[in-house]
Formats: structure tokens, C-alpha cells, sequence
């Protein structure tokens, strides 16, 4: 398949709005993590997860253009998976983000990131395309 960047757009905001919240729920209520006190602070690397992404979208749409398949193959996507968590992680340590200290572990931030980046790899691989058989055939639109 080869993914649209409206379909890729719809496929990150999908799984992250579900398989996402859903891996960060436990850290969100301090059952995983460094404590009920930073609860909120995964819900918003989550969502700077997905912001960030719809702008890496955009790049990674660019650099598939120029393969001869014009597919993104899923050593790629491990490898952007890494490139994501490092910036975003960067960004916090760096600069910080709104609604996110500087502070915030980075062990932590990579425990989470990976859970959520494993779960959504894992759902695009395989639960997407059951529940959404069209997807493939669509560019990876839901829609």
C-alpha cells in the first residue's frame, strides 16, 4: 500500500486517539510511572506525539516520493520511530514544552514512547486491517 498523506494523517490520529490513550491511561493514573503527581504530563507528550507527527507526515510523504516503489516500508517506520522519540525527547530536555517539565525522566518518556509507539506499530500491522479491510486500497484513509 501505498499511504496517502491524508491517510497517513488519518491512520496516526486514529491510532493514537485510540491504542495510544489507551497505553497511556495507565501512567496517566501513576499504576505505571514515576507517580500520580505527573499524570497529565503523558496525555501531553502524547499529543505532541501526534502534532509533531503531522508535521514528520508531511517529510515522510516528500521522501517516499522518491522511492522506486513509492512505498514506506516497515524497517522505515522503525527508523522514524526513533527519529520522533529523540526529537520529541530532545524538545523536552532542551527547551521544554508547554505543559511539560524539563524535569521529566527520560526513562520514563522512553518506557512510554516505546509502549505507545509498539502498540500503534502493532495495530497498523495487523488490527487496522481487519477492522478496516478498504484501508490498504484507500492510500490508508478511514474515510
Amino acid at each position: 500500500m501505498t499511504p496517502t498523506l491524508f491517510g497517513r494523517w488519518q491512520t496516526r490520529i486514529f491510532l493514537l486517539a485510540t491504542v495510544g490513550v489507551l497505553i497511556t491511561l495507565p501512567f496517566s493514573f501513576g499504576i505505571i510511572g514515576p507517580g500520580t503527581d505527573s499524570g497529565a504530563i503523558f496525555f501531553r507528550i502524547l499529543l505532541y506525539i501526534a502534532l509533531f507527527g503531522l508535521v514528520w507526515d508531511l517529510v515522510y510523504n516528500y521522501i517516499q516520493q522518491f522511492r522506486w516503489d513509492r512505498d514506506w516500508p516497515a524497517a522505515f517506520q522503525l527508523l522514524a520511530g526513533i527519529w520522533e522519540a529523540i526529537f520529541v525527547a530532545c524538545l523536552v530536555k532542551l527547551f521544554g514544552l508547554p505543559g511539560i517539565k524539563q524535569d521529566l525522566p527520560l526513562v520514563w518518556f522512553t518506557i512510554h514512547y516505546s509502549l505507545v509507539w509498539l502498540g500503534v506499530f502493532l495495530a497498523s500491522q495487523s488490527i487496522i486491517r481487519l477492522l478496516f479491510p478498504r484501508w490498504r486500497f484507500r492510500g490508508g484513509q478511514l474515510l
